[in-house]
C-alpha cells in the first residue's frame, strides 16, 4: 500500500474515531467490497458474506473510539472480518445439527411404550406464553428456519431486534420447562426443540 493511501486511511480513521460519519461512509465504501469478497472466500455464502460486513462495520462504529490508535487498518479489518467469519460458520453449523435433531425426532417412530407428548406440551405451552413478538420470532426461525434478516424484513424490524427477542424467548421457554421438569429432560427436549 502506497504511503499516500495509508495517510488516507489514518486520516479517516482518525475522522471516524471521533464520531464523523460521513467518514465513516467513506470508510464503509472504501472497504465493504474487498471485505465481503473476502469473506465470500471463507463462508462460501454471499448472504452470510453481506450479513457479516453489515456486523462489522457495526462493530467499528460502535468501538469506533479505539480506531485512533490503529495503525494498519487493512490487516485489523481483516482479522476482524475472519473472526467473525469463523463464529458464523460455526454457529450455522450448529444451527444445522439442531435442525437435524429435530427433523430427527420428528421423522422417528416411537414405540407404543413412548409418551413425549407431556413433554412436548409443555415446550407448545411455554411458546404460547411468550409475548407475541417474541413467539412470532421464535417460531420463524425455529420452526420454519428461516435467517435472521428474513424474519426482520417480513416483521419490519431491524436483525439485531431479531436476535434480541429470539434470545429473550429461548430464555423464557427454558425457565418455563425447568420450572416444570427435571434437568435431564429440560436439556433433551430444549436441544430438540
Amino acid at each position: 500500500m502506497s504511503t499516500a493511501v495509508a495517510n488516507i486511511n489514518t486520516d479517516l480513521l482518525q475522522r471516524v474515531s471521533r464520531g464523523d460519519e460521513q467518514a465513516f461512509r467513506e470508510l464503509f465504501h472504501a472497504w465493504s467490497d474487498p471485505l465481503h469478497a473476502y469473506i465470500c472466500r471463507l463462508t462460501h455464502s454471499n448472504e452470510l458474506a453481506e450479513e457479516i460486513v453489515q456486523d462489522i462495520f457495526l462493530q467499528i462504529w460502535t468501538t469506533r473510539e479505539t480506531l485512533a490508535s490503529v495503525r494498519n487498518f487493512p490487516p485489523y479489518l481483516f482479522v476482524i472480518s475472519r473472526n467473525h467469519a469463523l463464529n458464523a460458520l460455526k454457529k450455522a453449523l450448529r444451527e444445522k445439527k439442531r435442525q437435524q435433531a429435530w427433523e430427527a425426532v420428528n421423522t422417528q417412530e416411537w414405540d407404543d411404550n413412548t409418551n413425549l407428548e407431556p413433554q412436548l406440551g409443555l415446550i407448545e405451552t411455554a411458546i404460547s406464553q411468550l409475548p407475541p413478538q417474541q413467539q412470532k420470532v421464535w417460531i420463524l426461525c425455529r420452526r420454519q428456519g428461516k435467517k435472521y434478516q428474513e424474519v426482520a424484513e417480513e416483521m419490519r424490524i431491524s436483525r439485531e431486534t431479531v436476535k434480541k427477542y429470539l434470545q429473550y424467548a429461548n430464555q423464557s421457554i427454558m425457565e418455563y420447562v425447568a420450572a416444570r421438569t427435571d434437568a435431564c429432560l429440560l436439556f433433551l427436549l430444549f436441544f430438540l426443540s
